[in-house]
């Protein structure tokens, strides 16, 4: 919440000139030695002094040997007998067959239940299906309270950029996992693009004045995405030769080939709605979710965790159809990154912020096709000037910016 109005007015001046011109934003190691000691014996001899004198003849007789007669060692005959060896005897060791049973995971054998469904696209060669497809963007500003507080340089408005493109999928080839390779072929378009309320581009293939419209180029030209049965689109070929067709550096040649883009490609053909492969079994009641960050520019940007419930399969003329109901709530996850884009988005700090986004899915089951299916996320955010909100008789002054976000698939046939 803003301190002072005069905050307010600098906030208000500065999002005019620079939020509503940036258009709608973007819908992430021992060693060791031993030593041997030797040891040295040394034998030292006793030499006998002889005392010179008077000559004694000391006869010496021949020395008398003395025979010690070694009599032949008697070898105390140790008789040893050969060694009795305690035979203790050792039978073969029984096993004892501590039978080891093949290991009973406690499979937490999670049993789809019996109602549950199959929530997957299904793919056939050679089939043709037409889907129109809805993305929308948009910023506002206003200014809201008595005339008079109203700054003179305030000029708020609506900027927004609006496609519709209606294109058929033509399904080439399916791998063994069920991906497939499908031909998109666009068909008709209409874009509407607004800057402070006015328009500043509007494009409908359907009208005969707008034939020689650079963005007319798009039609009827096709490029290749590689879709798994989950929704997503892994990969957008041939786009190349579709953006060529366009001429120009128009606002409307450079608007064409930016709905050909790699990004704009894959968020035009994904069904973001379905569960991973390996839980696409879903009973009534059951849900599950699937992470979406949006950047709102100089306001930040923001994660939401968009929860899925099935919470129906209906009967039509056509067979079952599976309805699932999507509410986003603002997740942690990524908290860093997002910490990260949001210190762009300051301007957040000044405003109490308030969001809706919900979602629904509607699945034909026996097609294995998408019937319809929308997300709507909006987002305000509402800066009031402390000063007017204690005049009791009149509504406070108050800055309000609104953002939002829109898509939608729907099958024609």
């Amino acid at each position: 919440m803003m301190s002072n109005k005069s905050c307010l007015l600098i906030v208000a001046a500065v999002l005019c000139l620079l939020l509503l011109a940036t258009g709608c934003g973007r819908s992430a190691k021992q060693t060791g030695t031993a030593e041997d000691k030797v040891a040295e014996a040394v034998d030292t001899g006793k030499e006998a002094k002889v005392d010179t004198g008077k000559t004694v003849e000391t006869k010496v007789e021949p020395e008398k040997v003395v025979e010690t007669k070694v009599e032949p060692e008697k070898v105390v005959e140790t008789k040893v007998e050969p060694e009795k060896v305690v035979e203790t005897m050792v039978e073969p060791e029984k096993n004892v067959e501590t039978k080891v049973e093949p290991e009973k995971v406690a499979e937490t054998k999670v049993e789809p239940a019996k109602d549950a469904v199959q929530l997957a696209l299904k793919f056939e060669p050679n089939d043709v299906s037409t889907y129109k497809v809805v993305m929308e963007g948009q910023k506002s500003v206003s200014w809201e309270g008595p005339a008079p507080t109203k700054p003179a340089a305030f000029k708020g408005g609506l900027t927004s950029n609006r496609s519709e493109i209606t294109f058929t999928q033509q399904i080439k080839s399916v791998d063994e996992a069920g991906n497939a390779i499908a031909m998109i072929t666009i068909k008709d378009l209409k874009y509407l693009a607004k800057v402070r309320d006015s328009i500043s581009m509007d494009f409908d293939s359907s009208r005969e004045k707008d034939k020689t419209d650079p963005m007319n180029g798009l039609i009827g030209r096709s490029y290749s995405i590689k879709i798994t049965p989950a929704g997503n689109v892994v990969e957008v070929i041939g786009t190349a030769e579709a953006q060529a067709a366009v001429t120009g550096n128009s606002p409307s040649a450079k608007a064409a080939r930016s709905l050909l883009t790699g990004e704009v490609v894959k968020q035009c053909h994904s069904v973001p709605a379905l569960p991973a492969a390996e839980k696409s079994r879903v009973a009534k009641g059951a849900d599950w979710s699937a992470m979406k960050t949006f950047d709102f520019g100089m306001l930040g940007g923001k994660s939401y965790e968009r929860v899925y419930k099935l919470d129906a399969v209906e009967d039509s003329d056509k067979g079952k159809i599976a309805v699932a109901e999507m509410k986003g709530v603002p997740s942690s996850e990524n908290a860093a990154e997002l910490n990260q884009e949001q210190s762009t988005g300051f301007l957040s700090k000044l405003f109490d912020n308030k969001e809706e986004y919900t979602g629904r899915l509607e699945l034909d089951l026996a097609a294995g096709k998408v019937r319809k299916y929308s997300e709507k996320l909006k987002s305000e955010w509402l800066a009031v000037d402390p000063e007017s909100a204690q005049k009791p008789n009149e509504p406070p002054a108050a800055l309000r910016m609104t953002a939002v976000r829109l898509y939608e698939i729907e099958r024609i046939n």
